[in-house]
């Protein structure tokens, strides 16, 4: 092999891990544009908020469907309240619903699918035999079943779909944990006496993070479907405070009068959904161990 091409050897095995990750996943456009859309999204319902001078609950029957003008950019529902605002309001409360689901799940199903891989045998049997039958009932009707009983605040709506949703992470580190506890670098640890928390918090489950990762942008994808999905049926969150599930439920009776009211926030759940669904098919494929 000649200078140069020891040289360029060195040079890519010398490269540091995070930056041939950034530079997968850079070039994966779809997932690139998913991850800028998410950001503006994020900084868009956060802040603009407070920049729209009218309040979400406002109403002013004299201006009822309105259509978009320099005072409502996007025109005004059946109480005349304006449609930007309750839009941006409605994104911080979906949006908010989507990511602290999304945090329940990850670590009920990391807590259950770490423990049942590393310590196994009968904990292994029943934990998992669990998670099966969790996976086994349809998440969606035992989403409503729990809102029917427990009611359909913001808390409340996350603890459920979080606490119906975490079955695909717990398996996805249960499969992580097996294949990382017997590995040489384990063995080591043991070997010197570290204890068994230890190893499994320290040495095994940031193995796990990149699948953690993944399963996690899926998971607010999911949130923000159930969420929009229980809402639209009127169980969700309950006006005046507005989410794009109630916005949706709303505008269907005025659909053919002003298909704008359903369209708004059709359109950015689908954008949203569609972009973490993107955002996690690019992780998934710039962290796969077997592209290094």
């Amino acid at each position: 092999m000649s200078s140069m091409d020891n040289s360029v050897a060195l040079t890519i095995n010398s490269e540091p891990g995070w930056h041939r990750t950034w530079r997968r996943f850079a070039s994966n456009r779809l997932a690139l544009a998913s991850v800028i859309f998410l950001l503006l999204l994020h900084a868009l319902v956060g802040i603009g908020p407070l920049l729209v001078p009218h309040s979400p609950e406002t109403t002013n029957p004299r201006n009822s469907f309105m259509g978009p003008s320099a005072e409502h950019w996007l025109g005004t529902d059946e109480l005349g309240r304006d449609e930007l605002s309750r839009l941006l309001h409605g994104g911080r409360v979906t949006l908010a619903v989507g990511m602290f689901s999304m945090v329940v799940a990850v670590v009920v199903g990391t807590a259950i699918g770490a423990l049942a891989g590393y310590l196994g045998d009968v904990v292994d049997t029943l934990l998992m035999r669990f998670t099966d039958a969790m996976m086994a009932i349809p998440a969606f009707f035992l989403v409503l079943a729990a809102v029917t009983l427990l009611g359909s605040s913001p808390v409340f709506l996350v603890l459920i779909i979080g606490l119906t949703s975490w079955m695909q992470v717990a398996r996805v580190v249960y499969g992580e944990v097996l294949k990382w506890r017997d590995s040489e670098f384990v063995q080591a640890a043991r070997a010197v006496g570290v204890g068994g928390t230890r190893i499994l918090v320290r040495h095994i489950l940031p193995q796990c993070v990149p699948s953690i990762i993944v399963s996690a942008t899926m998971g607010v994808a999911y949130a923000i479907l159930v969420e929009t999905a229980i809402s639209y049926l009127g169980l969700g969150i309950q006006p005046p405070m507005p989410s794009w599930g109630n916005m949706l439920q709303n505008a269907q009776q005025y659909l053919w009068m002003m298909p704008s009211l359903a369209v708004y926030p059709g359109v950015a759940t689908m954008l949203t959904v569609l972009a973490y669904n993107f955002l996690g098919d690019g992780l998934r494929d710039a962290l796969d161990p077997r592209s290094r």
